[in-house]
């Protein structure tokens, strides 16, 4: 690798526009780290351009710059692509774990490209975890601007305090940390552990363990059922799907806002990116509990009567293509509109009323 020297940079106070990118940024949508990671390798003194090592990521780069890692040159930004991974327990969300624990990337399907996370979950969580080739768009995903929700399926050993628990849509604080609004539902209750639906914003470092330990609850299991518009589905333990590029555009245009859960997002769904949505068109939307998607069972999870009943009546809810009108309903066989009977009249039978004069 050649000598380190300064190559141009950008100015703060320039008005102009550097043609190019920032070279940080390139390196993420090549699919070779995130930014963060990329701007540790220019402070490492592995990345160079034209030959000449960098030592400040401030520097605009063009198509037409070589650059290198490790004297290897670095290929072409590839097609941005995000997956779904169910994350099972027992594997932590890093590239290298120092204490040789197993990684998800050590798990991934050996025809995937390298990916990185979008966000993390400890090595006790499971659930969903977003996986992408671009780090620029894992970045995007990321930002707290998106307002977008991270709900999770939680069990814990204690009993309840309902009224504590609502308290959370207040915030909290906890040793000096400041915890934002936390949307807590109390699903079920047995004599020794509890099931929770739980609702992020934030998504601090270990946030839900700490909150419940706070309020005297152990946190047995902790599922991510969804992050923002994106659903966990029926994704199997360890398994990975594709989210159809037509999707992740759709909901990376719509920025802060965007639906979640078992909210309406007026989106239509390709049929193998059925389970990614967060929304059906139906009877039941608008109701303030309800959901016109299929939760994910939970080993040892017992279903409220009102929640087998919304299961049962969400299998039978057809599919609605957006912006197709609503298929008008048949009539029984043999029945006027004007009739006020559900049965037809019987053909050839008398009235039974005699003629004459109408009264």
């Amino acid at each position: 690798m050649g000598k380190c020297a300064k190559l141009p940079v950008m100015s703060e106070n320039s008005t102009d526009k550097p043609a190019g990118e920032r070279i940080a940024k390139v390196m993420a949508r090549a699919g070779l780290c995130s930014r963060r990671e990329a701007e540790r390798w220019i402070e490492q003194g592995r990345v160079a351009v034209g030959g000449t090592v960098l030592d400040s990521p401030a520097v605009v780069v063009t198509q037409s710059d070589i650059i290198t890692v490790d004297d290897k040159p670095i290929a072409g930004p590839e097609q941005s692509r995000l997956w779904r991974y169910h994350k099972p327990v027992g594997l932590v969300t890093t590239h290298k774990d120092p204490q040789g624990r197993s990684t998800v990337f050590e798990k991934m399907p050996s025809h995937l490209p390298r990916v990185i996370s979008v966000g993390r979950l400890d090595l006790n969580s499971e659930g969903l975890l977003l996986m992408t080739n671009d780090g620029e768009m894992a970045r995007k995903l990321e930002l707290p601007s998106n307002d977008w929700a991270r709900r999770y399926r939680v069990r814990v050993r204690g009993t309840v305090n309902e009224d504590r628990l609502a308290a959370l849509s207040r915030g909290i604080t906890i040793s000096g940390i400041r915890y934002s609004a936390i949307e807590a539902v109390l699903d079920s209750q047995t004599r020794t552990n509890a099931w929770l639906t739980v609702t992020l914003h934030e998504g601090k470092n270990r946030e839900i363990r700490k909150v419940m330990e706070h309020l005297g609850l152990e946190v047995g299991r902790l599922i991510r059922i969804s992050y923002g518009p994106f659903q966990l589905g029926n994704l199997e333990r360890g398994e990975v799907a594709e989210i159809p590029g037509k999707t992740v555009r759709e909901q990376l245009g719509r920025g802060k806002g965007v639906k979640t859960g078992g909210e309406k997002t007026g989106r239509a769904k390709a049929k193998t990116a059925r389970t990614e949505r967060s929304g059906t068109k139906g009877k039941f939307q608008g109701k303030k509990k309800a959901t016109s998607r299929i939760e994910p069972r939970v080993d040892g999870e017992k279903q409220t009567a009102a929640q087998r009943e919304s299961d049962k009546i969400s299998r039978r809810q057809p599919v609605q293509k957006a912006g197709a009108k609503s298929a008008k309903p048949l009539k029984p066989s043999g029945t006027s509109k004007f009739s006020t009977s559900s049965r037809p009249a019987r053909a050839g039978k008398p009235s039974g009323r005699k003629p004459g004069k109408r009264s």
